[in-house]
């Protein structure tokens, strides 16, 4: 399992210091400083102004904090190694050379039928922490019909094919966004549907979504007791009507390896 938390992980504009403050202060695993889709091309100088000043102004310590930057721009990739976030997130990433050399830790954002189909050996580059699914940019890459991020039938393959990839490295998978704002049984849906094939987490586009997000991706009270009592059985025994064996323990402990500490 990753080795940080990852249930919910907000992104804010970096070009917005009322969003930047506010982000500061919630509970949430992870905060993502965003220079790329979240500002407009022509207010990127001023955005990576307005990002370093509410990180230095405000304390982030409670939580991991990355910053996106826009694909190829060296200026981003010089403030990241001024800031030293906790990880930097990358986007659009098709090839382990730019995950090579960078000044953080990484995440890459897979949004591209290249980046889907390279993300085994991108997830394996030193340095990597987390595959994060794009959706929307991988639906246009793919030439997917669909208007809705998050839409199409090429979701569920997607996600599963990041999957392998970040577990076989070792990695966190995270899943993208759900669009649909003050949409709670749309967005616990979707979230539900990752985490049952084995996510960490997923992305939230506002405030208001990571409370769903934390308590999707953190086990039930009951799915903790029941593994509590496979791991307090050894061998083949029965558990609530079950055989199980040294698998279910392994599936037991990897549920409890997701409560919070």
């Amino acid at each position: 399992m990753a080795v940080r938390r990852r249930r919910s992980c907000l992104t804010v504009p970096g070009d917005d210091a009322r969003k930047l403050e506010k982000a500061a202060g919630l509970e949430v695993d992870e905060v993502i400083l965003d220079l790329e889709d979240a500002v407009a091309a022509a207010r990127k100088d001023a955005a990576r102004e307005v990002l370093a000043r509410a990180f230095r102004d405000h304390d982030w310590r409670a939580r991991t904090v990355g910053i996106r930057v826009n694909r190829g721009s060296a200026d981003d990739l010089a403030l990241v190694a001024e800031l030293r976030p906790d990880v930097v997130v990358l986007p659009k990433v098709e090839s382990r050379s730019e995950l090579e050399g960078l000044p953080a830790p990484a995440e890459a954002l897979i949004e591209t039928a290249r980046g889907l189909a390279e993300c085994a050996r991108l997830a394996a580059v030193s340095g990597v922490e987390a595959l994060v699914l794009g959706p929307g940019d991988l639906a246009a890459s793919l030439g997917v019909p669909e208007l809705t991020i998050g839409g199409g039938a090429h979701v569920e393959h997607a996600l599963f094919q990041i999957l392998v990839a970040a577990r076989a490295a070792g990695v966190a998978a995270v899943d993208g966004p759900y669009p649909v704002l003050w949409d709670e049984a749309g967005l616990r849906a979707s979230a539900e549907r990752s985490r049952a094939l084995g996510y960490d987490g997923k992305w939230c586009i506002h405030p208001a979504q990571v409370a769903v997000c934390d308590a999707v991706f953190t086990p039930s009270a009951e799915e903790v007791e029941r593994a509590r009592r496979i791991l307090a059985v050894e061998g083949v025994a029965r558990v609530d009507g079950e055989m199980v064996d040294e698998a279910n323990r392994r599936m037991a402990e990897a549920v409890l390896a997701r409560l919070p500490e």
